[in-house]
This record gives C-alpha cells, sequence and structure tokens, in this order.
C-alpha cells in the first residue's frame, strides 16, 4: 500500500503562550522528531505563519530548523496557505490574496526562500473564486475532503488526480473515513493491502487529541515495508487527470448541508445568531480599516483585525461536538471573544475622528455579542 499523509499544523497567532507549547510540545515536535529517526517516511505538511510567528516568540529554533533540513530533504512537502487561518471564501479577495502573500514571506524566511507547490484552504473552505486565485498566484494543487467531488461520502475514488473545470488547478481528494480514525492504527492494519490511502488531518491528533500510549505512530514509521508519498510526488508520477467541478464546502461538511447550500455552516450558520453578530462586527472591523488606510494607527488597527479573522473566533460558537474524531465540543465563549475583542481594538485603533460614528456602531455590537455569549453560556447550566 501507498500512505499519502498531510498533516496541517495551526494555532491561532493570538492564543496563551501555554496552548502554543503544548500542542508543539505533545504533537508537533513528535511529528518532526519521528520523521527525522525515519528518513524513507515522507509527508505533506502546513504549517500556518501565525505558528510560525509564534515558534520564534517561544525560541522554538531548533525545531524550525529541523523542519527547514526535512524540506531540503524531500522527507516534508509544505504548502503554502493564508498566513492568519481564515475562512478564505468568506472574507474580501482583497484580503485573502494578502494573507496568502504574507504566508508566503513568512515560508520564505523561515525556510531558506522555500516556494511551495501546493496548498492549503484553511478548513478545506473551497469556492471557485478562492480556487481561481490560488491557481493565479503560482499554486499547482489543493487538497480537499472527498465530498466536494459529488456532495456525498464514499463515492469518490481517492486514489486518483484530479483537475478543476475551466481552472487547472490539480485537485487530490482526502478520504473522509480514514482521516476520522487514528490515522497510524488505521495504516497498519492495512499494511499489506494494495490501496493507495489519502489521509488528512490536524497535526494535534498526534499526541494532544489522541494519547498513543503504545507509540503506534512510531512503530509504524519504524516499517520498512511502509511506501510513503508527498503529495506533489504522488501527483506528478500520475500522468492522467479526471476533470472535477468541486462543490463549495470544508472538509467538515455533511449531505444535508450541501444540499440546503450551507457549505461553511461551522463558521457562518444561518441559524446561528452569534455566527450573524460576529461577521457583522467582523466585517466592520475590516470596511473601517480599508476606510483609514492612511490614519497613524492603520498598521495596529489591521494587526487586530487579521487576528479576529481566524476561523476559531466563529469555529468555537458552532456549538457542535468533535468528540467522533478526537475533537472538543466547539463551544468555549473565551475563545469567542478572544477574537470579537480583536475586532473591537481595530476598530478602537483608529484616531481619526471622522470614525467616531463608526465605534458608536461597533461598540454597541461588541456589547450585544457579548451579552448573546454569556447567556448562553450560563443558560447551560441553570440546573
Amino acid at each position: 500500500m501507498k500512505w499519502i499523509n498531510f498533516l496541517h499544523f495551526y494555532q491561532p497567532v493570538n492564543t496563551d503562550a501555554h496552548i502554543i507549547k503544548e500542542a508543539t510540545e505533545m504533537s508537533y515536535k513528535r511529528v518532526i522528531n519521528a520523521l527525522k529517526k525515519n528518513p524513507h517516511i515522507k509527508f505533506t505538511i502546513n504549517i500556518n505563519g501565525s505558528l510560525l510567528i509564534r515558534w520564534k516568540e517561544l525560541n522554538y529554533f531548533d525545531l524550525i530548523k529541523d523542519v527547514d533540513e526535512l524540506i531540503k530533504s524531500g522527507q516534508i512537502d509544505l504548502t503554502g496557505t493564508a498566513c492568519y487561518h481564515p475562512l478564505l471564501p468568506l472574507i474580501p479577495e482583497k484580503e485573502a490574496k494578502r494573507q496568502i502573500k504574507e504566508n508566503e514571506e513568512l515560508l520564505k524566511k523561515f525556510f531558506s526562500n522555500y516556494k511551495p507547490r501546493g496548498f492549503f484552504l484553511p478548513e478545506m473552505a473551497y469556492s471557485k473564486s478562492i480556487a481561481k486565485l490560488v491557481k493565479e498566484m503560482g499554486y499547482e494543487w489543493i487538497i480537499l475532503d472527498e465530498i466536494a467531488h459529488t456532495g456525498e461520502l464514499n463515492k469518490t475514488d481517492t486514489e486518483k488526480i484530479y483537475e478543476i473545470k475551466n481552472i487547472g488547478l490539480k485537485v487530490i481528494y482526502r478520504s473522509r473515513k480514514y482521516s476520522s480514525s487514528f490515522v497510524p492504527n488505521t495504516i497498519a492494519k492495512l499494511l499489506d493491502s494494495n490501496e493507495v490511502i489519502i489521509s488528512a488531518t490536524d497535526g494535534e491528533l498526534y499526541g494532544l487529541r489522541h494519547i498513543d500510549h503504545a507509540k503506534e505512530f512510531e512503530q509504524l514509521l519504524e516499517n520498512k515495508g511502509l511506501i510513503t508519498k508527498t503529495i506533489s510526488s504522488y501527483i506528478k508520477e500520475n500522468k492522467e487527470l479526471i476533470e472535477t467541478d468541486p462543490l463549495d464546502c470544508s472538509w467538515e461538511s455533511d449531505e444535508e448541508e450541501l444540499k440546503i447550500y450551507r457549505p461553511y455552516n461551522l463558521w457562518d450558520n444561518p441559524d446561528n445568531k452569534i455566527h450573524k453578530k460576529l461577521w457583522d462586527l467582523a466585517m466592520l472591523s475590516y470596511n473601517t480599516t480599508q476606510k483609514f488606510k492612511n490614519d497613524d494607527n492603520y498598521v495596529w488597527a489591521r494587526w487586530h483585525m487579521v487576528r479576529g479573522f481566524a476561523s476559531c473566533t466563529f469555529w468555537w460558537a458552532s456549538d457542535k461536538d468533535f468528540s467522533y474524531i478526537f475533537g472538543p465540543h466547539a463551544w468555549n465563549p473565551d475563545e469567542i471573544e478572544r477574537g470579537v475583542n480583536e475586532f473591537i481594538r481595530s476598530i478602537r485603533a483608529i484616531e481619526d475622528a471622522a470614525s467616531r460614528y463608526t465605534k458608536l456602531k461597533a461598540e454597541k455590537l461588541f456589547i450585544e455579542i457579548k451579552q448573546m455569549i454569556w447567556e448562553k453560556h450560563w443558560t447551560r447550566w441553570k440546573n
């Protein structure tokens, strides 16, 4: 069998240092150390610029050097992405392009002027307009969840390589079933098969979310019969391309959501009143920073705004249980507030007196959101 494994390393740039350290020590370093010990193993990895910024602040220079060496040796195929992990289809294209460029600059800075060939859409949130942008910016391929191909699960041949109709961007589809498991355990059971397994998960699965007491991951990588490929090399050796026209979706979309066109339900659910207010404040923050580009505090206004746009701001308000994939219940008022605070600070930062009316409007929204969050939270515990 062949294992094409994609891992996503990401933490919000404004999260607490102990959270960065926990994920890094329990998961990210574990993966990198395992690759160092097994030079025949190759993975494709996304490391968001937001995490690189924090690694630098927290003095993870040896880890950064290790990643750089693994890229040079061909063991890591690093992808591009949007720096602060926004939902790209839900933000203005101008902002999407800027965050992609900022991430490129960080990759060049930390990893020997590296230019990736593949691109990771945060949350695998796909839209045709974003696919066009990614292609225009020079990327060759993206990875999507299998549901994007037909709108149904278990209907896509994930061993094949696809190309998006009228865009020319190549696509590899991950298997939802295998990616929802503790993947090393699944792969170990399939070693004698002839399958090609395409898995894609958050890097935190490997230690932080799932404690692997038996060290199944390390044992699997030591198996000399295990064949792994990076996505770029797998695409290169498979010349046949199948035309595809992916649906708008994310890597957690389900079939019913797509039937009623709710492709990004975890971050923009029409029935979620908190989501609606969050997006109102988010776009007010964006439009305000755009309007006052010449303001003395524009840099700081933007600094806060991009941090608010992180997908986590909206994901933690979705109130969905992710225990089935080793994740938490996605409801956390503190994490929602973290993003809300960034948006309001971006507007407060503008000094121009002409922003006064906008500030009052923003403060009202800010208070409404906080009240909604905490009323919902404490209502849960009233009994």
